[in-house]
């Protein structure tokens, strides 16, 4: 189930077997200069990434999953096979199918084949890594950046923590600056382009306190500025393992409007600062998504479970959401009824039974199909 089916390169289109992983589709699209912008963790499918509507650091640019899918193949709990629709780029004709199944978590149907969008990839891409005094200065600078129409292929933060875990891991070939620092990927048609996009992040960035400005002179230099941003997650883990072998991890998802991110981020921190557990963070910025790294003992589990409760509360009462790219699950479902109140939940629901009356595929998940049931 990881076969490329159709390539229509001048549609800028592909269909896949839902099996093939993102990894080795864009090694696939290389030699033609295009690419499947959704790019969450290592291994996973093109049909995962599109069943759980994944993003990942391209979103600020090119959308989530759900604006990468031409059409999709579903087989339906009875065995019927759909097909969502053709592959026009636009469409009238009935009702949003990609838009149901896309992020139903395998609850509405088994995704077999997708239909993608691809994208050209910029002639020239070049990073640029700012650190700020403050998240806040981080934030407003970002805010900024968008509403002056400024095209960015991605925005990342890592805060002042994260970046002492970079240094300390030894996995980048420099030392970077302790400080809450913005990782921007700056594409064009050509130089002249990128190096007008870069003179302009580069005030915006200094109006709002930058202690520096690095930005990359050619390839190497890219890859190398960008090293910092890949190795986040794990540099986190391996602090965490140094100190304590039993340490856990809880990685957060929520995401807030853009305009509401320079205080939420604040807020996260001194929350979970002030509960006295170790953390760091790291945000997809660029369209409100921020993920904190919360280690704690097994001792503290009920004490990180209460903290990142009051982490998502706080994104809700913001107009914000539980997940932002990770899904519900199991682990979510009293969230999603906070964030989405029942009404909502039982259109679901009915939308569920519908398809799946005998309730087989993945019963239980993203929301409870008996509403006075509680799950363990």
């Amino acid at each position: 189930m990881d076969a490329i089916v159709h390539f229509k390169p001048t549609d800028l289109d592909i269909t896949v077997e839902a099996g093939l992983g993102w990894e080795a589709l864009n090694d696939y699209l290389e030699d033609y200069r295009l690419m499947f912008p959704v790019d969450p963790g290592p291994g996973a499918t093109v049909g995962g990434c599109v069943t759980n509507n994944s993003s990942g650091t391209n979103a600020t640019r090119y959308g989530a999953a759900f604006a990468n899918v031409v059409s999709l193949t579903v087989v339906l709990a009875d065995g019927t096979v759909v097909r969502t629709k053709k592959r026009p780029r636009k469409t009238s004709a009935g009702y949003n199918l990609n838009g149901l199944f896309t992020g139903s978590e395998g609850t509405l149907g088994i995704i077999t084949e997708v239909t993608v969008k691809l994208h050209v990839k910029p002639k020239v891409e070049r990073v640029a890594v700012v650190p700020f005094k403050t998240i806040k200065d981080a934030a407003n600078s970002v805010n900024e950046f968008l509403i002056s129409g400024i095209s960015l292929n991605a925005i990342e933060l890592l805060d002042d923590k994260m970046m002492k875990c970079v240094n300390d891991s030894g996995e980048t070939t420099r030392k970077w600056t302790q400080a809450p620092t913005l990782f921007l990927k700056i594409g064009g048609s050509n130089d002249e382009v990128v190096k007008s996009t870069i003179n302009q992040t580069k005030e915006i960035s200094a109006q709002h306190g930058s202690l520096d400005f690095q930005f990359a002179s050619n390839e190497d230099e890219t890859v190398e500025l960008w090293s910092a941003r890949k190795v986040a997650l794990w540099s986190t883990i391996n602090q965490g393992k140094l100190k304590n072998d039993d340490i856990q991890l809880w990685t957060t998802d929520t995401a807030v409007p853009i305009s509401q991110l320079p205080r939420y981020l604040v807020e996260v921190k001194k929350t979970i600062d002030d509960a006295g557990l170790e953390n760091t963070l790291v945000a997809h910025i660029g369209d409100g998504n921020a993920h904190s790294f919360i280690l704690y003992h097994p001792e503290e589990h009920a004490k990180a479970e209460r903290i990142v409760h009051n982490i998502v509360k706080k994104a809700i009462e913001l107009e914000g959401t539980c997940t932002g790219e990770h899904g519900i699950g199991y682990g979510k479902i009293d969230l999603l009824e906070e964030e989405l109140g029942l009404i909502p939940i039982d259109v679901m629901r009915k939308l569920k039974l519908a398809l799946d009356p005998h309730r087989i595929l993945n019963p239980d998940k993203v929301f409870r199909m008996d509403p006075n049931k509680k799950l363990e």
